[in-house]
């Protein structure tokens, strides 16, 4: 299997086989040099070296027994040679900190750009989906808890 992004839609697909696969070298290779890869707590990554070194210390000791699935994907091409792509993506197998860790509901989002013959990602951020909540509030000991102002 070539780890080459001929379609935007493979750019998603090979993330997920890579994950899958723990191939933090492939999955970090359908970035351009200088991508942007923000993760589900905010942490930003500047470049693919950065996302490999995330993603290779996250294979190896957070999400080593995972598994991630991707369901729903829209496409927007906004030219010829740039995309736009949001995935509903499904994580289970996290590593538990204590306990179970659960199964996580995500959407990716994908901007990616024809180089050649191939689609690269030049930004890439992953965004959990917390059911119930309109947005998040900070209590007064600092924890990050969801909110939803229609249950007022």
């Amino acid at each position: 299997m070539t780890n080459v992004a001929k379609s935007p839609e493979d750019v998603p697909r090979l993330f997920v086989e890579n994950w899958n696969n723990r191939r933090a070298d492939l999955l970090a290779e359908l970035f351009e040099e200088d991508a942007d890869f923000i993760n589900v707590v905010g942490l930003w990554w500047e470049d693919r070296d950065a996302i490999f070194k995330a993603h290779d210390y996250g294979l190896k000791v957070i999400f080593n027994d995972s598994t991630l699935r991707a369901g729903r994907m829209k496409v927007k091409m906004l030219a010829n040679d740039v995309a736009v792509l949001h995935v509903r993506m499904t994580l289970s197998g996290q590593t538990p900190l204590e306990g179970s860790a659960g199964v996580r509901q995500t959407v990716f989002t994908f901007v990616v750009h024809k180089q050649n013959d191939r689609w690269l990602c030049v930004s890439a951020q992953n965004t959990d989906i917390v059911g119930g909540a309109e947005t998040f509030i900070r209590t007064e000991t600092s924890e990050l808890k969801p909110a939803d102002y229609r249950k007022r």
